[in-house]
Formats: C-alpha cells, sequence, structure tokens
C-alpha cells in the first residue's frame, strides 16, 4: 500500500480504555490523531469499551493506531479482536503484548536471551512474605506483575513496610514481585521499526520514576544524551533491541534499562504501547534522533501494514 493509498483508509485511534492508566492514555491518543490529521490522514478518535468490535464495524476502521495503555489495551486482548476481525494495527501482536505485560514471564524470556535481570521472588495474593526470608537484602522494590506507568510499584526500605507495599501492588494485580533493589542510573531505550535510535536518562524528583514523575511536567529530569561511557550506550542499545527482540515485539516499544556504575544492564521491562505524550520519553528520543512527532507517528502507522 503506497502512501496515498493509506491517506484514502479509514483510520481508527483506539485510546482510553478501561485500565487505570486511561486518562494518559487518552492524551496519547488525541496526541497521535492529530498528529494524524496534519498529515493528511482520514482518522477516526475511539474511546474503548467492550463495545470495540461494533464500534470499528460501524465506523468502517481499516487500520488501527493503538493507543490503549495498560490492561485490556497493551496485554493482547484487544490486539485479539483486531486479528480475529482482520484489522492491521500498530504496536506488537497478541503473544507479544502479552508476556511484556506479565513481568514474571518476561523476566524469564529475557534471562534466557542472555540479558541481566535483578533477582526477584514472587508473591500471590493471600501468600505471606517475611522480609528476613528473601534471598537478598532490602532495600526492594515491590511492584505488581501486570500493570504500567508505576502503578502499584513500591521501595520497601524497611521490613515494616513489606506488608503495606505488598497490598498496594496486590490491588493492581493478584501476583506482585519483589526485586533486589539496583542502584543505577534510569536509561530508556527507544526501539523504532525494530532498531534503538536512541536512549535517555531519567532523574526522578522522587524517589523513583513514579506516576507523578511521569506525567507531571517537570517532574523527572530528562537528559540526552544519557551521562554513561560511549559503550555503555552502545551496551544499553544492544540490550534495549535485545529485548525488545526476545519478546517478539514488533513495530516499536520502549525498553527500561538500569545502567550501573560498571556498565552492567538490567532489563527491567518492555513497554510495547509507550505513552505519546507532551511528556513522554519515545517522542523525546525520537527527536533528539531527528524525528519529528508527526513523522514518528506517521512511521508508527506504517508499521501496522508490516504486521497486517
Amino acid at each position: 500500500m503506497t502512501r496515498e493509498e493509506l491517506k484514502s483508509s479509514r483510520i481508527g485511534v483506539l485510546m482510553g480504555g478501561l485500565s487505570a492508566e486511561r486518562e494518559v492514555s487518552l492524551k496519547s491518543g488525541v496526541a497521535m490523531a492529530e498528529a494524524l490529521r496534519r498529515r493528511g490522514y482520514r482518522v477516526k478518535e475511539i474511546d474503548v469499551d467492550r463495545q470495540l468490535p461494533l464500534v470499528l464495524i460501524r465506523e468502517g476502521v481499516e487500520i488501527a493506531v493503538n493507543a490503549l495503555h495498560g490492561r485490556f489495551g497493551e496485554d493482547g486482548c484487544v490486539q485479539g479482536v483486531l486479528e480475529l476481525m482482520a484489522i492491521p494495527c500498530t504496536g506488537s501482536g497478541v503473544m507479544a503484548s502479552a508476556l511484556a505485560m506479565n513481568k514474571i514471564f518476561a523476566r524469564q524470556l529475557f534471562a534466557a536471551a542472555g540479558l541481566t535481570v535483578a533477582r526477584c521472588v514472587v508473591v500471590r495474593r493471600g501468600d505471606s512474605s517475611d522480609s528476613a526470608a528473601l534471598p537478598f537484602p532490602l532495600p526492594v522494590v515491590v511492584k505488581p506483575s501486570r500493570e504500567g506507568s508505576s502503578m502499584g510499584i513500591s521501595i520497601v526500605r524497611h521490613g515494616g513496610e513489606l506488608a503495606a507495599a505488598l497490598e498496594s501492588a496486590h490491588r493492581y494485580d493478584n501476583e506482585a514481585l519483589i526485586e533486589e533493589f539496583i542502584p543505577g542510573r534510569e536509561i530508556q531505550v527507544g526501539i523504532l521499526e525494530d532498531e534503538p535510535i536512541g536512549a535517555i536518562e531519567i532523574v526522578p524528583k522522587n524517589e523513583f520514576y513514579d506516576f507523578e514523575a511521569k506525567y507531571t511536567q517537570g517532574g523527572a529530569e530528562h537528559i540526552i544524551p544519557p551521562r554513561i561511557t560511549p559503550e555503555q550506550l552502545k551496551r544499553a542499545l544492544d540490550a534495549g533491541k535485545k529485548a525488545h527482540l526476545a519478546l517478539g515485539c514488533s513495530g516499536y516499544s520502549r525498553v527500561d534499562l538500569l545502567v550501573r556504575e560498571n556498565g552492567l544492564c538490567y532489563v527491567l521491562e518492555v513497554n510495547t504501547l509507550p505513552g505519546m505524550t507532551a511528556t513522554s520519553l519515545l517522542p523525546e528520543i525520537a527527536l533528539a534522533a531527528g524525528i519529528g512527532f508527526e513523522e514518528l507517528v506517521e512511521r508508527i502507522l506504517a508499521t501496522a501494514l508490516r504486521q497486517g
């Protein structure tokens, strides 16, 4: 399909959804829809609910731009609906989306691919976990297995805080991870068309890169290029691509890493549908690589056809 043929297609931008990240998704979706309109595409904004298949049929959507974040949009559910309806979609497919959303399975695949991950313990709802029994010392990071935007994440520095941190994580998922705390620089690698396009260092104003730091202007300092050596940057970019491919991701993503002083890269997660808001990292990484926001969104749209 040529660019002109693509412009004559009916494009649905899926946003909102049913997850805890609904408001962020609405901002991402509006930004992507406006960018495509400025480039001359026929776009319909769709606030996703459980009537999505009927809406897609009613609106005659031929290609979907997935701007959903979190459960039911980033975890393979919507991808499966679109695949069943033979509608090409941006982002990764069903399996890669489901694997990336589940931190337990994702880290197993990262390790199998030779990537470094933090040690962890999985705690299911109803289980007890005594900090004294952990195979690594405090502090630790507690997070739900399947949630994004740092929802339900806590840093535990004292044993008495662990139960409350697990309770917070279990509000979002039945399974929670207790990970060893890795001191290092927070580096995010941008992937576009399955290749790394650059990286950014995040220095949050809060204790870690939480929801507030991610989506509040000035909540974190963004540094491009990251303050690591050229060799360490190459390792980080390589690790980002390897993590993206280890899960079978396609098109684009953002990979979160921690880089220690010795250059060792710890892979945290792959975001298969990274934010596209005013404070989002992938657009900032792309801009530093000479790719403006409208071009970025247009190139993301084109990846849907390669997967469709």
